[in-house]
């Protein structure tokens, strides 16, 4: 594996270990050129078969676990919400969408499961995705979500 500091074809495995959710290996890899010697990361993962996101167009495209997670760090900005919370949120609903369809995923179930995980993980980052998502046009509706949030939290106490 290529070094992505230096560009060295040589690098060395330090630590490998079992990802949090058991389907990844993390390793730690150390570049062998004497003027480099830095260190990174990789994930290694089984490689699975295509799942393709249908938009609202009908337009496909392949489903991105990199655009989800992006979509997640935009909405929990600023937030109390670790890199790893949010790395096993995508990998659940990566391996809930490959559980539920074979091929393809309609867009509104990804959206959807986004917003249930983030519903539960933090109130204003779920409010900051779903203001996007489902396209608030005004003041009132975004209210209307905040006071179904607060009714729903209040239950939950």
């Amino acid at each position: 594996m290529k070094c992505p500091y230096c560009d060295a074809e040589n690098t060395r495995v330090v630590e490998s270990r079992p990802g949090e959710d058991g389907s990844t290996i993390r390793r730690r890899r150390e570049c062998v050129n004497g003027a480099c010697g830095r260190r990174f990361t990789t994930y290694e993962r089984v490689e699975q078969r295509p799942l393709m996101v249908v938009k609202k167009d009908q337009e496909r495209e392949e489903f991105s676990r990199e655009k989800l997670y992006r979509g997640l760090m935009r909405a929990c900005e600023k937030r109390p919400i670790s890199v790893e919370q949010l790395e096993a949120v995508c990998a659940d609903i990566e391996r809930a969408l490959r559980m539920e369809y074979e091929r393809e995923v309609p867009s509104s179930a990804v959206g959807e499961r986004v917003m249930d995980a983030l519903r539960e993980l933090d109130g204003v980052a779920y409010v900051r995705f779903a203001s996007v998502y489902r396209e608030f046009r005004d003041v009132e509706t975004l209210a209307k979500e905040v006071l179904s949030l607060l009714g729903e939290s209040g239950k939950a106490r």
